[in-house]
C-alpha cells in the first residue's frame, strides 16, 4: 500500500507534512472532542470527474498515525473517474484518522488536479503526433510528486532538474555572446543533450550548426512554427513552448512540432474537489 516513487521518500514527506500541521500542540480539536477509544469509518470520494493521482500517498497519511487502520484503495492512479466515485475507504482510530484527514486530502487534491488538467491537454492534441511535456515550473520540494502527477495525466516529463540536460536560454546566450558560442561550449563540456531556445527563424541554423540536439521554439505562432519545423527538417526534435493554452494547443500541435511543453500543468492546476465523509460503523 505504501506509495513508492523513485527519488522520493514518502515516509519523510508524510512525517514533515503532519509535523507542520500538528505543530507543538497537536490536534487540540480531536483531543478535546473525540473520545480516545472512538472509531471512525469514512469514504473519500471525488465530487467531480477527475484523473486520480496520489491515492496510495493519501493512504500513507492515515496509516502513519494509525498503523492498524484498514485502508482500501478503490481507484488507481491514472484512472479517469466520474463525479461521486469512491477513491479510498478507511477505518480506524477516530482521533488519528481525523488528524490525518486534511494532509491526505491536500495531497490527493493537488496531485489529482494536476493529472486532470494534464489529461485535458493530452486529449486536445490526440492524433496530431505531438507529445505533451511538463516543465520545471513546480512548487519547491514537490517536483517529483508533481511530475509524477503529470505522467498520470498522460504527459511525459521534460528535464527533472538542471542536471539532466543543458537548456540554453536567452540569458545564457546574452552572457555567452551568442547562440553559437553558447552551444559550442556545451558541446566542448561533453554534454550529450543540448536544448537551445530560439525565438526567431534566423537563430535555428546557428544553433544546429554548433551542435544543438533539441530546439525549443519559444513563443512562436503557428505559421512561424511551421517554418521552423520545415527548416529543421527532422534533424533534431522540436519543442513549442511559451503561453500555450488549452484553446491554442491543438493548432500548435498541428504545425508538426515533436513536443509541446506547458508550464501551467504544474504551475496553475486547480485542486480536484475530493472529500472525506463519515460512514456509520
Amino acid at each position: 500500500m505504501a506509495f513508492i516513487l523513485d527519488g522520493f521518500n514518502a515516509d519523510t514527506f508524510v512525517a514533515a507534512t503532519l509535523a507542520e500541521d500538528l505543530g507543538t500542540g497537536g490536534d487540540i480539536t480531536a483531543a478535546a472532542v473525540i473520545p480516545a477509544d472512538a472509531r471512525f469509518s469514512g469514504l473519500m470520494a471525488s465530487r467531480d470527474a477527475i484523473i486520480v493521482a496520489g491515492a496510495a500517498l493519501a493512504a500513507d497519511f492515515f496509516t502513519a498515525l494509525d498503523p492498524a487502520a484498514r485502508i482500501e484503495i478503490l481507484a488507481a492512479d491514472g484512472d479517469a473517474v466520474v463525479a461521486g466515485t469512491a477513491l479510498l475507504r478507511i477505518e480506524g482510530r477516530a482521533r488519528a484518522l481525523l488528524t490525518a484527514e486534511r494532509s491526505a486530502l491536500n495531497t490527493i487534491q493537488h496531485l489529482s488536479g494536476i493529472a486532470t488538467l494534464t489529461r485535458s491537454y493530452v486529449d486536445a492534441i490526440a492524433g496530431t503526433g505531438a507529445t505533451l511535456l511538463d516543465t520545471r515550473k513546480t512548487i519547491p520540494g514537490l517536483r517529483r510528486l508533481e511530475k509524477y502527477a503529470t505522467r498520470m495525466g498522460g504527459a511525459h516529463n521534460h528535464r527533472m532538474g538542471l542536471w539532466d540536460a543543458a537548456m540554453i536560454k536567452d540569458n545564457h546566450v546574452a552572457v555567452a555572446g551568442g547562440i553559437a558560442p553558447a552551444v559550442r561550449r556545451a558541446v566542448e563540456a561533453g554534454i550529450g543533450r543540448i536544448i537551445v531556445e530560439v525565438d526567431r527563424i534566423d537563430q535555428i541554423m546557428p544553433a544546429l550548426d554548433a551542435g544543438a540536439t533539441w530546439l525549443l521554439l519559444d513563443n512562436m505562432g503557428p505559421q512561424m512554427l511551421r517554418e521552423a519545423v520545415a527548416l529543421v527538417g527532422g534533424r533534431v526534435p522540436t519543442e513549442a513552448s511559451g503561453g500555450v493554452r488549452l484553446d491554442t494547443i491543438r493548432a500548435i500541435a498541428e504545425t508538426g512540432v515533436t513536443y509541446i511543453s506547458v508550464g501551467r500543468l504544474t504551475q496553475s492546476a486547480p485542486a480536484a474537489d475530493i472529500g472525506l465523509d463519515f460512514e456509520p460503523l
